[in-house]
Formats: C-alpha cells, structure tokens, sequence
C-alpha cells in the first residue's frame, strides 16, 4: 500500500485535452487485447463527442487520480445506457505503472463504491487479465452485494451489478 495521499479530483471541460492524452496510455496498453490499431496520426481512436459527455450528462464524470499530488491515473464514471440497468458504470478505470501494486486503484474504486450508496455496474473485458484480477480482488472485498449479470450485449465482457447500500 502506498504512504502518500491518495485523492480523486473531479475535472471540468478544461481538462478534455489531459484526459484524452491520459487516455493515450490506457488505449496503448490494452491494444493487445482489444486488437486496436493507431490511426493515421499515431493516436489511438477517442470518441470525441462520447469523450465531452464526461462534462454535460447528469452523474458523470471524469476524474483524475492523484497521488502525493501527483498525476497517477483517472476513473471515468457513467450513466449506464444498457436496457433494465439503472446504475453508474465506472467505464474505464486506468492507473499508471508507476503507482500499480501500491493499492492506488482499489483504494480509489472502493472509495467511489462506497460513497455513493446508489447502484453502480462494472464491466471488463475478460480478455484483460490484469482487469480480471483487479475486479476479482476488489469485488470479493466489498462490503456490499455483488451479482454477476450478462446483459447480453457482449460476450467478452464481464458484467456485475453492485447493490444500493440498504439501511
């Protein structure tokens, strides 16, 4: 576990160029995967009006990871859009190499479960073995109820609801 500070900073509009270059690194690593190619520019493909919808839907949000104030990562949060599942989807989650094995991102993502007593819906591919381990791990901890779901939209994800907290 990491010593220092660990903060979640949500962004504004003006922080669409950092999360897109942020995003780089995280479109880079799991291109193995995924199968994604660069485009003709040496970017990886972003969705740019997807991408400005972390900044004007209700409930979502795009927020970076700081660590000792320190730039470690981001944790992007959305409504999610699937038929019958009305909850918040952390969609993507990426933290650097440099701060991984330190306990950052599990104690970023248990700390937006946590907080937030609403449902929430998280999704991975099962091809990322690294994602699978991550949710594994992070899901069998939480103190709230987990089920595993299939939607039915895409076979490679791995999909599981997570239960409003009940007082």
């Amino acid at each position: 576990m990491t010593e220092h500070p660990i903060e979640l900073v949500p962004t504004g509009p003006e922080h669409i160029e950092l999360i897109r270059n942020l995003y780089q690194f995280y479109a880079y690593e799991s291109s193995d995967w995924e199968q994604e190619d660069v485009e003709v520019d040496g970017r990886f493909y972003i969705h740019e009006e997807h991408l400005a919808r972390y900044w004007s839907e209700p409930e979502w949000s795009a927020n970076l990871i700081l660590v000792d104030g320190f730039i470690a990562g981001f944790v992007l949060i959305e409504g999610s859009e699937l038929p019958g599942i009305d909850a918040l989807e952390l969609a993507d989650v990426f933290v650097l190499k440099k701060y991984r094995r330190q306990g950052v991102g599990r104690t970023v993502v248990t700390r937006v479960l946590l907080e937030n007593p609403g449902p929430w819906l998280v999704r991975y591919y099962t091809g990322d073995a690294l994602a699978a381990a991550f949710w594994k791990a992070v899901l069998g901890a939480l103190p709230r109820p987990v089920k595993h779901v299939d939607p039915g939209d895409d076979p490679q994800l791995a999909s599981f609801f997570i239960n409003p907290w009940t007082h």
